[in-house]
């Protein structure tokens, strides 16, 4: 009976209503997307709840249901292709990004190399450019009219140095543009790796290079392991890169799903897809928090020793010559793209014919509503995860609710384009007709990026005190209204952190802007995709740099304020 009454208290009320959210619009969808896989057509579930005539269609469906979706998955047709080339191309990427990162992270870690507050920041760079931009980008450069393409056939090669329309393709923008993700963890695993056993090593005659061999490197090993996998779901959740170079005859597991849904309008499959997306990124979810759940990897006791940079210029130049080559790539690819924006005609030369602000005046008149779309459609997801995180923090720290606590995980394990599809089969009929208007895109959105906004606010949520809320209890207000005036105040700079986050992540969305905003409420990410696809490549960098420049700006912003809030 207790029990009863808090749950109809305000603070109760609000716990019910968030629950009642996620229910509606994320474990409802993917429940009803697990469903369809078995009855190759949309379920109406909210329909079957208030019409006994749809509840009746809805077990006639059920009646007709066929596990032959999943028994195409093993029968070596093109989705078990989609499968297997998806995993492949996950696993190379996670290798090279390893192999890449590894000196990169020593570099700036443990010596003294040259340039090492530049490189840096730089290596920051490719985490605020979406995936579709760096992919056209390389088309720009590497495509047959591509100017690298002309250098490398006035030196004596014939044909393109690379097809960025391969796989190997797809593989080389994901290593060089999702690098950063695994590169600092790596940075902060060779940063507290104990150096006294190092000091050891070298102590007993071991050599510089046999230290790192067998001491340095295998302490760093289980960082190495958690970004490994973390790099494996980026890839094979990747939408932005594939959708522009996979080439027809290319079977990848989100291009498939995509194509099903947008071009065939093919449920079942879609569905199919869907299930083996999310099922395959909860097991690498999974197996990441498996590795590292009661492993004991601790090597400091006591205070630990001040890491001794090496100044040796035998190792810190190479290093620098390398680490300063992979950050070349990108800053060469925006670089590319914004010499594009200003171009007023480029072939196959090494440099465009002529420079223009045309095409930034023809996006500042033409194209101005898919830049308002972009920032209002932002503004609606912020609002909406700031109101859901604030409460779900203060649930989760106050009241230990576990169950909250996973349900905001939940939109990380799950592609953006496996979630997109599962809200379009869900609300696709009424009475919750919701697909193709800006409601269910700010709900798919602000869901998407929920995580963001729940951790910065757990973390502030955490160095609150309780009895500052109950000396408000204690004076006569509601939990609630204690919650309100007195906790969301003091949450002020865990919310602007995280705002500005979710902010830029909404604007630089591809899979699910792609795959389900109207034309009405088209978002700069979906204008930019229409244009490289009817080959309007001079409109898509002008755009392209513009979007680029809003992240970049709020990036700063948010590092500002984080910056800010240490002190």
């Amino acid at each position: 009976m207790n029990r009863l009454k808090q749950n109809f208290t305000g603070i109760g009320l609000v716990k019910l209503l968030i629950y009642g959210f996620f229910l509606l619009f994320l474990i409802i969808p993917l429940v009803s997307v697990f469903l369809v896989s078995f009855t190759n057509e949309p379920i109406n579930v909210f329909g079957s709840l208030v019409s006994w005539e749809q509840m009746q269609i809805s077990i006639d469906q059920f009646k007709n249901a066929t596990i032959d979706n999943f028994k195409s998955i093993f029968s070596y047709g093109s989705y078990f292709k989609g499968l297997i080339n998806s995993l492949k191309l996950s696993l190379i990427v996670s290798l090279w990004v390893l192999v890449i990162c590894i000196p990169i992270a020593y570099g700036i870690a443990r010596t003294k190399m040259p340039f090492k507050k530049t490189i840096s920041a730089l290596c920051t760079i490719p985490l605020v450019i979406p995936t579709f931009i760096s992919a056209y980008a390389f088309i720009i450069m590497f495509g047959r009219a591509g100017w690298v393409t002309y250098i490398y056939e006035k030196l004596g090669g014939e044909g393109m140095l690379l097809d960025p329309y391969s796989m190997t393709g797809i593989a080389i923008v994901q290593i060089f543009f999702f690098f950063p993700y695994a590169l600092w963890p790596m940075v902060a695993a060779f940063k507290i790796s104990d150096v006294s056993l190092e000091e050891a090593s070298r102590n007993m005659g071991s050599k510089g290079w046999l230290t790192f061999i067998t001491v340095t490197f295998p302490l760093a090993i289980p960082g190495m392991l958690s970004t490994a996998l973390v790099i494996f779901a980026v890839s094979f959740s990747d939408f932005g890169t594939p959708i522009i170079l996979a080439p027809s005859d290319l079977n990848l597991i989100v291009v498939d799903a995509y194509r099903e849904i947008a071009g065939f309008f093919n449920w079942g499959g879609a569905a199919i897809l869907t299930v083996i997306m999310i099922a395959v990124a909860g097991v690498v979810y999974w197996l990441q928090n498996y590795l590292l759940k009661g492993k004991n990897y601790d090597t400091l006791s006591g205070k630990p020793k001040k890491i001794k940079l090496s100044e040796n210029k035998a190792l810190t130049i190479p290093l620098a010559i390398f680490s300063g080559f992979v950050v070349l790539i990108p800053i060469l690819a925006m670089g590319t793209v914004f010499l594009q924006s200003i171009a007023t005609t480029w072939g196959k030369d090494p440099l465009p014919s002529g420079y223009t602000l045309e095409h930034y005046r023809t996006i500042f008149t033409s194209s101005l509503g898919n830049i308002q779309n972009s920032l209002i459609l932002a503004a609606g997801a912020l609002i909406l995860s700031v109101i859901i995180a604030t409460f779900v923090s203060y649930f989760v720290v106050r009241q230990r609710s576990t169950t909250l606590d996973f349900m905001t995980t939940v939109p990380l394990i799950v592609p953006g384009i496996a979630f997109g599809i599962a809200l379009i089969q869900t609300f696709n009929t009424a009475p919750l007709q919701l697909t193709g208007t800006a409601f269910i895109l700010v709900i798919a959105y602000s869901i998407r990026r929920l995580p963001y906004m729940v951790r910065s606010t757990v973390g502030t949520m955490k160095a609150i005190k309780q009895d500052i809320e109950e000396a408000a209890v204690n004076l006569g207000a509601t939990t609630l209204t204690a919650a309100i005036t007195v906790i969301g105040p003091l949450m002020l700079p865990g919310i602007a952190a995280g705002s500005i986050l979710v902010f830029v992540t909404v604007i630089k969305e591809t899979s699910i802007s792609i795959l389900m905003a109207p034309a009405e409420w088209a978002p700069m990410s979906l204008a930019i995709f229409q244009n490289v696809m009817r080959a309007e490549y001079y409109s898509a960098a002008a755009m392209s740099v513009i979007l680029v420049v809003m992240v970049l700006v709020l990036q700063a912003l948010a590092n500002k304020l984080s910056g800010g809030n240490k002190s």
